[in-house]
């Protein structure tokens, strides 16, 4: 009997089916359905058993369990392919349905057989399904599952009615097989096709841009493309939108499209999280997680671990410990990705301890799990710890990547292992990754920080050249070795050998140019990096306006920074920290609260340099404004925020919260000591300062350089020459002696000290001289009563070539007050401006007054500040108040005092020396009116006061002391002294600035000045042999000269006093500055 002909949809009341009687029970035909599809398809899914029973096949499963066909039969069937079978069917005179081939086609696809695929199909052809369009989907569904898109594509041209779902199973076979760029030409001609893409169309595209790392505008296409359709605001569909634009650093479109979502779900949230952290906005992603957390979102493993690594990122280790302890409440702390994420978080926040105790716990560790913690020990200093787990690592049969071996590299390289890091350059080899970009930047880096040039250019020249992350660490490599010549003709043979700079390569460079001054050659870079596009790159424009500012070219760098197309914090914060460096600290705040007002969100540096530039000019308000609002935008546990804050509170003498802040800081870096060291020292806490650097010592911490130079600088504005010689000595111990800048602090201790010849011998055996070196020497000389020396030492620093500037004139100029040569103070003040190119600045205008006026010449210092190119400032008309007070020269004195008042009303030193005027001149009525303006004015005069260390103990006298423990025998002994004193012709200058009647009123003892009762103090504690030091806040008076001069004949001791002005060293009589002071 001839096939009865079916249609391939046909129902089973109208199919050959009909004909036959049912002879085999329903569970019967289950199991043979069952055995069917295991027999072809596996588990793959199949129509319903209803559908099922009623095919062809069906009948033929019928005739082989009435005993037409056994197993073995069946067996041998599966054994051959599943045309076995249809041949079989055929045999019985049957043809198969539209069922039948849809599921031989599926047992291909999941067998993979493509050939069977193509009988199939060509058996198909012979029986002519056009119309049957399900048929033709799973053609084009199996032929792209088995990547022939080819015939996939064929078969979607030759359909009658092309659908949605058949145009999806072509675009997500090619995403399937990763041809991704094949993808848009087949979504182009669906659309042009006029079918309207759904969800899942859109889904496969943007996944095809994702992976295809496919030029932006196509993502841009499909974006138009879903708006038009009306998927704006889909989930399916905007999710990997979302993560696209993030990943691709449009961050802000990212936003937006997450704002416009109608519901949001965990895949929503993971990407907008992951992509604020992919792009550097770690703050952003803790604050969207928090709010995440306030709408009761639960957290999934993978927002835990995206926020965890954004806590890394900016070292929030108090939030990132916060996030930890969600996680064990959530239950994912078995989750290795999970663990991982704080891994590292600990390990990279110096919790080394945490991080190797959650490592112990974990059921099972990867590869990242290794080298997260690898990392973090060789980032800490614990190379032998990080080598030991490498061991461990390949002995847990994990064979490590380039990522483990760069970190290695890395701590070799921070510690100079040079040997080990050679070894790793062997495993490397034997590895096959020593051509790896990453481990051959590694490599170079070792041989550039561990060993000499010629190595590394050697290693350098072994390499193919291709990466331009080598030629980066070579240029960055001659950066620190200073060979800015070796430096510029690298990057000539870079560009010599075609290989483009990158954003890196500029700033390699261009911090070169600024550490060794070569601005024009950094200009020449600049010019280079506006013809290759670089110059609106944030991070080049960052390091250009750093060289500019640097070189007190701040109109240039601020031109940079406007000219920005995109407002980045990073060039910002560059700007105000330039600002910063060059003391303009009022601009930097401007600037900082510009930044603030554009709502671009200051980083932890940016605040910083605010807090700086606040310490700079002691604005103790605002600094504590800028605190709160770096608390609040999460930088309270932040070290350079920490050790801002700290110099902030230091230099305002806040010693207090100067503490709190340091106490603050977690884990305190020699920044931190440094800070209150300095601060303290700049703040006239000379003795806190002091005590900051012992307890430094207790705690074991050894002193930098700047620390040695903070506390020299405490000692020498105490005159603690004691406690100054002991620093000296560790430094030598130390080896930082050598520097030029511990030099130049030595200098100004031992000059400030009244030490001139130690001063001179540490100047002279300087190996290096800078200018500071000279400028603090002629300073030194000038106030310890050298002045010819001093002029002689600025002639010998020009003919040495070394450029005067305004702090050598200052010293200059001091010379000549001191020794009294006016018409070589007015020629040098011409010099400057006329020679030098230096425009003279107030203090170089009041040294000229102080030369008239200790000359005598009133007249002549009052038409010098009439004519002066400057407003006066207090300081000059100070000068020439307290000239007249000692030449008692009351009209000019009033004159001053009167300009001297309308400056500064509270200054007491203004009314003390117009007082003295008119006492000296017996105007006691006037000096009365004087005495009451203070008394209204809420003025408190500074008392007089002198200070002698006697054995490590400071001692403080005031006018008339008698609080002192020994005053009985200070003053027993100073009246014998004063005897034996008018026996060699000491006379009390009687010239007092009180009435007859007062004096008359007033115990003798009195008007014991302070540096009187500190000298006879020093006479009876010291030894002989040691020269009795002492220090007075105010200017020595004439009778006080005198009675020292006499002291010093008589007891044949050397008298160093360092009043206000300068030092005087009294010796056999004779005092440094020759009776001229």
């Amino acid at each position: 009997m001839p096939p009865t002909t079916i249609s391939l949809f046909g129902s089973s009341s109208n199919s050959f089916i009909s004909q036959f009687q049912r002879r085999i029970t329903e569970q019967v035909a289950l199991k043979s359905v069952v055995k069917l599809q295991k027999l072809f398809v596996g588990n793959v899914g199949i129509r319903t058993p209803a559908r099922f029973s009623s095919s062809a096949l069906c009948c033929a499963l019928e005739e082989f369990s009435d005993g037409l066909m056994d197993q073995n039969a069946v067996e041998g069937a599966r054994k051959e392919d599943g045309l076995a079978i249809l041949r079989l069917i055929e045999e019985r005179g049957l043809r198969a349905d539209c069922n039948t081939y849809f599921w031989l086609l599926e047992g291909c696809l999941s067998f993979g057989s493509l050939t069977d695929v193509r009988k199939i199909h060509g058996r198909l052809l012979k029986i002519s399904f056009e119309g049957e369009s399900q048929l033709y989907d799973k053609l084009i569904d199996v032929y792209a599952g088995l990547g022939d898109f080819n015939d996939a594509v064929t078969m979607l041209n030759k359909m009658p009615e092309r659908n949605v779902s058949s145009w999806n199973n072509v675009i997500s076979g090619l995403v399937g097989k990763k041809s991704y760029r094949m993808v848009f030409k087949v979504f182009s001609r669906m659309i042009a096709d006029d079918t309207n893409p759904n969800d899942a169309t859109f889904a496969s595209v943007l996944r095809a841009c994702s992976y295809g790392n496919l030029p932006f505008h196509f993502v841009e296409q499909v974006q138009a493309k879903i708006i038009q359709c009306g998927f704006s605001a889909d989930q399916i569909v905007c999710n990997p939108l979302i993560d696209l634009y993030a990943k691709n650093g449009y961050v802000n479109a990212a936003q937006s499209i997450f704002g416009e979502l109608c519901s949001l779900d965990n895949v929503s949230w993971v990407a907008m999280i992951s992509g604020f952290c992919q792009n550097g906005r770690e703050v952003e992603a803790l604050q969207l997680f928090y709010e995440m957390r306030e709408l009761g979102v639960v957290p999934t493993p993978y927002i835990f671990s995206s926020v965890l690594s954004a806590c890394a990122k900016v070292e929030f280790y108090e939030e990132g410990k916060q996030v930890h302890a969600l996680v064990f409440k959530y239950g994912f702390s078995s989750e290795t990705f999970v663990c991982n994420a704080l891994v590292t978080l600990h390990s990279r926040c110096g919790n080394l301890i945490s991080a190797e105790r959650i490592f112990n716990g974990m059921n099972s560790h990867d590869r990242v799990t290794y080298n997260s913690l690898i990392s973090g020990l060789a980032q800490h200093g614990y190379s032998n710890k990080a080598f030991e787990l490498f061991d461990k690592m390949q002995l847990s049969g994990l064979k490590p990547d380039r990522v483990t071996v760069a970190s290695l590299l890395s701590a070799c390289a921070s510690v100079e292992a040079l040997h080990k890091g050679m070894q790793l350059h062997s495993f490397a080899i034997k590895t096959g990754i020593s051509s790896d970009i990453i481990i051959e930047g590694s490599l170079l880096d070792l041989y550039s920080k561990c060993s000499d040039v010629e190595t590394a250019l050697e290693f350098f020249n072994t390499t193919k050249k291709e990466n331009v992350v080598l030629w980066n660490v070579m240029l960055v490599a001659y950066g620190q070795w200073g060979d800015l010549s070796k430096s510029i003709e690298i990057f000539c043979k870079m560009q010599a050998a075609g290989m483009r700079p990158n954003q890196y390569t500029y700033p390699c460079i261009l911090r070169t140019c600024t550490s060794s001054g070569a601005l024009d050659l950094g200009e020449q870079v600049h010019t280079h990096i506006v013809k290759t596009g670089f110059d609106q790159n944030v991070y080049v424009c960052s390091i250009l306006i750093d060289m500019y500012a640097k070189h007190r070219r701040l109109e240039t760098a601020r031109d940079i920074l406007e000219k920005l197309a995109v407002e980045d914090v990073v060039s910002w914060t560059a700007m105000i920290a330039g600002y910063v460096q060059q003391e303009l600290c009022a601009e930097a705040l401007r600037l900082f609260e510009d930044m603030r007002i554009r709502g671009i969100r200051s980083d932890n540096i940016g605040f910083s340099s605010a807090l700086s530039a606040c310490a700079g000019i002691q604005a103790l308000n605002q600094g504590r404004q800028l605190q709160a609002q770096s608390y609040v935008s999460g930088y309270s546990t932040d070290l350079s925020v920490g050790n801002s804050l700290i110099n902030l509170y230091a230099k305002c003498g806040r010693i207090e919260e100067a503490y709190l802040a340091f106490e603050m800081i977690q884990t305190k870096s020699q920044i931190s000591w440094n800070g209150l060291i300095s601060g303290f020292a700049q703040s006239g806490n000379h003795e806190e300062a002091m005590l900051v650097f012992s307890w430094m010592n207790h705690q074991g911490l050894d002193g930098n350089l700047f620390t040695f130079c903070s506390v020299v600088s405490a000692s020498a504005n105490m005159a603690d020459i004691k406690q100054g010689k002991q620093i000296h000595a560790k430094m030598i111990k130390t080896g930082y002696d050598s520097e030029i800048e511990a030099g130049n602090a030595l200098i100004s201790l031992y000059a400030k000290c009244g030490s001139i010849n130690d001063a001179k011998i540490e100047f002279l055996e300087m190996h290096e001289r800078n200018k500071v070196s000279w400028n603090a020497m002629i300073t030194g000389l000038s106030q310890n009563g050298c002045g010819p020396e001093a002029l002689e030492l600025f002639e010998e620093m020009q003919q040495q070539g070394m450029t005067p500037n305004h702090v050598t004139f200052v010293g200059v100029l001091s010379a000549c007050s001191h020794v009294g040569l006016v018409s070589k103070g007015l020629r040098f003040l011409k010099s400057m401006n006329e020679e030098h190119g230096i425009a003279p600045k107030p203090e170089h205008y009041a040294c000229v007054v102080d030369i008239l006026g200790r000359a005598g010449k009133l007249e002549l210092a009052k038409e010098f500040i009439e004519e002066m190119p400057i407003l006066p400032d207090a300081m000059v008309w100070r000068t020439l108040l307290s000239a007249c007070a000692v030449h008692k020269n009351m009209e000019i004195g009033e004159y001053s005092g009167q300009h001297l008042l309308e400056l500064e009303p509270l200054d007491s030193a203004s009314y003390v020396l117009l007082s003295n005027i008119y006492a000296v001149t017996k105007k006691w009525e006037c000096r009365d009116q004087v005495r009451m303006m203070m008394k209204e004015r809420g003025v408190k005069k500074e008392p007089g006061q002198s200070w002698i260390e006697v054995k490590n103990v400071v001692h403080a006298f005031f006018v008339g002391d008698r609080l002192h423990p020994l005053s009985g025998k200070i003053y027993d002994f100073l009246e014998d002294l004063n005897e034996r004193l008018s026996e060699i012709g000491y006379i009390q200058d009687r010239n007092s600035l009180l009435t007859d009647i007062e004096q008359e009123r007033k115990d003798p003892t009195a008007y014991i000045h302070s540096e009187k009762l500190a000298i006879t103090f020093g006479l009876i504690s010291l030894s002989p042999v040691l020269p009795v030091r002492v220090i007075k806040n105010l200017r020595i008076c004439n009778d006080c000269h005198n009675w020292i001069k006499l002291v010093s004949k008589l007891s044949e001791r050397t008298l160093v006093v360092r009043d206000a002005y300068r030092f005087h060293h009294f010796e056999g009589g004779r005092c440094s500055c020759a009776d001229y002071w």
